[in-house]
């Protein structure tokens, strides 16, 4: 909402002195004028006298432009109150397994098809927030990090394939990676969520170390197992060590979710979008903007004026 107001009000009352000068010159004038000989002019003859007009617009000009100074040294303001957004942003590390078993198509066309999927899904409804991108199998490795460019990580996402490193799941290698892409952010809120259809057999790293570093450094872990896939006889095989994942989730202020479709892992991100807002707040603040030097423009164009009718036409400093 805009407006307008003075940031210095009590100084407009200098603006009562303006009649009051006007007054006690124009008396003055007359005073003068009285004492001066006009000499009679034979005839009943009228006259127009350029001096008689021009002397009132000059005192005028002057005391339009003691008015303006005063107005300009008031320093009239406009100001328009808006709300100022302010977004605490959270950095997040999707940490996704790449191993062979996740081209297993118990989800289709596979569980990584569907994994990448949704997870650019999540991407696109978190305009705010750093992501980076974490790929492990036997080793893993930092696709993208973090970023707010998300145009480039919906890239990088789509182009991440199975069998780029070797067979394997390295789930302490994969975290480590994901908590190192976080220990030197700056933001409040740092998070991984982390996605395996197996168990840790691989990478130089234990699973419990790489959390008792995510704890330490505040980051919540999300865990993820995904997958239920069934043989011929209808027994579902279980190759995922949820005990593992519970605990990494649990010690780190996390949860952990079992995805056994599609759809599933679509409510356990959008859980997760929940439980992981960022914040927005709104700061009401006034910008004011002066306009003293319009004022004081048009002051300096009246004393101008004035000097010129005085000058060239009346030759008086009355």
């Amino acid at each position: 909402m805009a407006g307008w107001g003075f940031a210095y009000p009590f100084v407009l009352l200098l603006l009562l002195l303006v009649p009051v000068i006007f007054f006690y010159r124009t008396k003055h004038a007359k005073r003068l004028y009285m004492k001066m000989r006009v000499p009679e002019i034979p005839g009943n003859v009228s006259f127009f006298s350029a001096k008689s007009l021009l002397l009132p617009i000059a005192n005028g000009l002057r005391y339009l432009a003691l008015a303006f100074i005063i107005v300009a040294a008031a320093r009239p303001q406009s100001s328009e109150a808006f709300k100022k957004t302010i977004t605490e942003g959270i950095d997040i590390v999707l940490s996704i397994d790449i191993s062979p078993s996740m081209l297993y198509e118990d989800f289709r066309p596979n569980r990584l098809e569907v994994a990448k999927k949704v997870a650019q899904e999540f991407v696109m409804g978190r305009p705010n927030d750093r992501i980076g991108l974490v790929v492990f199998s036997k080793e893993s490795f930092t696709q993208c990090p973090l970023t707010t460019d998300h145009r480039i990580l919906q890239t990088l996402i789509e182009s991440v394939q199975s069998g780029v490193v070797e067979i394997g799941t390295a789930i302490g290698m994969g975290l480590a990676t994901s908590v190192n892409r976080l220990v030197e952010s700056k933001a409040k809120s740092k998070v991984i969520i982390l996605m395996t259809d197996g168990v840790n057999n691989s990478g130089s790293t234990d699973p419990l170390a790489a959390m008792e570093l995510a704890k330490a450094k505040n980051i919540r872990v999300y865990t993820i197992g995904i997958g239920s896939l069934k043989n011929e006889v209808n027994f579902e095989i279980e190759e995922i060590d949820e005990s593992l994942l519970k605990q990494i989730a649990d010690a780190t202020g996390g949860q952990y979710f079992r995805a056994n479709n599609a759809n599933k892992l679509r409510e356990i991100y959008a859980e997760i979008d929940q439980l992981e807002k960022t914040k927005i707040k709104g700061q009401n603040t006034t910008k004011k903007e002066d306009h003293y030097f319009i004022w004081v423009g048009m002051s300096i164009l009246f004393l101008l004026s004035e000097l010129l009718i005085r000058n060239l036409y009346l030759r008086t400093t009355i």
